[in-house]
């Protein structure tokens, strides 16, 4: 009955955001439960935090819904499926991610006009994905745990039906293609001679003079936080242009900008993305974790969950003491497309990333304790699986809050940006 008012927590959350981009962010998260899902992590975790936990402690995702997962060039160019959203990481006990990625399949499942059985099934499978990895990966070395890895070319085989497979090679197919030097021809426009970033408000809009400056100079920050040969990589490359971005849904309102970069020529491109770092919404519920420095927090976990990170992931402070991390923009990134998919797709796709979080979680965890306490029948399947149908109402029903919040002009939402 003390739970904390769901709208309340978001309007807390955005007093330090960019008041004029609140309205997109509560816009985004009332399109439907799911995109409500996504937005509210902070929500979420206050929620598993009132709740008995097993204290067996990993590198949280921390955010490990549906979407957090995809594709994205490892830098010997091969194309891997793994998380792909660190925002959140802090340690905490693992059941927490998976709880969140059980609950996010259960939500998808509900969304796509599905029962609540095959919801209940998506969930369930999910978590016997987790169980089953996190056990094997527990009798595997510590090396061999270090360099496991989930291929993107090793999905196809997995898929059944010749339908679910083309959908897949597109996917594939089209992260291949998402490089910076795809993003020029998207995202920059030639000006006077010069290549200059589109100008697309509110959601692309030019740095100005003040945030230029500041740019140049936390870009020279940021450079000292790289290995050597990064940056003499990176010193090869000028800067040309960069504009404020709005990404993601959870993230507005949040500052990021994006830089543009020329190697050689125009014609060798590097996008970078800036983006502020807060404090994890976990860090409230949970002891304090071993970073200082948010931006370094989110570097440091993305580089332990995942089985290669981007040779540009980098961090500093910026204007006004806040923190900030740098990755590439584009690098062959891609995300599944969870609206509409059947019970056999949602499933499976929901199977892939149970087991994209327990190659995660063996990594910085004690796999062996986990794989003890998961056991080998499905007991903790089961029980995370009627968590997630449960919490999938209660997402409902807080979607509805921010709905009627909406309505009675208590915040104000612009739909369909």
């Amino acid at each position: 009955m003390d739970r904390p008012d769901p709208v309340a927590v978001l309007e807390r959350q955005g007093r330090d955001r960019l008041p004029e981009l609140l309205p997109i962010r509560y816009g985004r998260m009332a399109a439907s439960p799911f995109a409500f899902l996504r937005g509210s992590a902070a929500v979420m975790a206050a929620d598993l935090a009132s709740q008995p936990h097993t204290g067996l402690t990993v590198q949280l995702c921390g955010d490990a819904h549906l979407l957090n997962f995809g594709l994205y060039a490892s830098p010997e160019r091969a194309l891997l499926f793994d998380l792909n959203d660190f925002d959140e990481t802090f340690p905490g006990p693992f059941e927490w991610d998976v709880k969140r990625l059980a609950a996010s399949v259960a939500v998808a499942a509900r969304e796509n006009g599905q029962s609540d059985t095959k919801a209940h099934h998506a969930a369930l499978e999910a978590t016997a994905a987790y169980r089953t990895a996190l056990r094997g990966l527990a009798r595997k070395g510590e090396l061999a745990v270090w360099y496991e890895r989930i291929d993107a070319d090793s999905l196809l085989p997995l898929v059944r039906s010749a339908r679910h497979r083309r959908r897949v090679e597109s996917s594939l197919t089209r992260a291949r293609r998402r490089t910076s030097l795809h993003a020029v021809g998207k995202l920059t426009e030639t000006v006077d001679g010069r290549r200059r970033i589109v100008h697309d408000p509110p959601l692309l809009e030019p740095a100005g003079a003040a945030d230029m400056a500041s740019l140049r100079k936390i870009f020279s920050d940021y450079r000292s936080t790289l290995s050597e040969e990064r940056r003499l990589l990176l010193d090869r490359y000028r800067f040309v242009d960069a504009a404020r971005k709005v990404v993601g849904v959870g993230s507005v309102g949040t500052r990021c900008f994006i830089v543009l970069l020329a190697g050689r020529d125009q014609d060798d491109p590097l996008f970078l993305q800036i983006k502020e770092a807060r404090k994890s919404v976990l860090e409230e519920h949970l002891p304090n974790g071993p970073y200082v420095h948010p931006g370094h927090r989110v570097v440091a976990g993305q580089r332990l969950l995942q089985a290669a990170s981007d040779i540009f992931l980098g961090w500093m402070t910026g204007p006004q003491g806040r923190a900030f991390y740098w990755r590439q923009l584009r690098d062959m990134k891609g995300s599944a497309d969870v609206v509409g998919m059947g019970p056999g797709a949602l499933t499976a796709y929901a199977r892939l990333c149970g087991n994209a979080l327990a190659r995660a979680h063996a990594r910085s965890g004690d796999r062996v304790a986990i794989a003890a306490y998961l056991g080998n029948t499905d007991t903790f399947e089961r029980a995370v699986a009627d968590f997630a149908l449960s919490y999938a109402g209660q997402t409902t029903a807080d979607h509805a809050a921010l709905g009627a919040a909406v309505a009675a002009g208590v915040i104000t939402a612009a739909p369909g940006i």
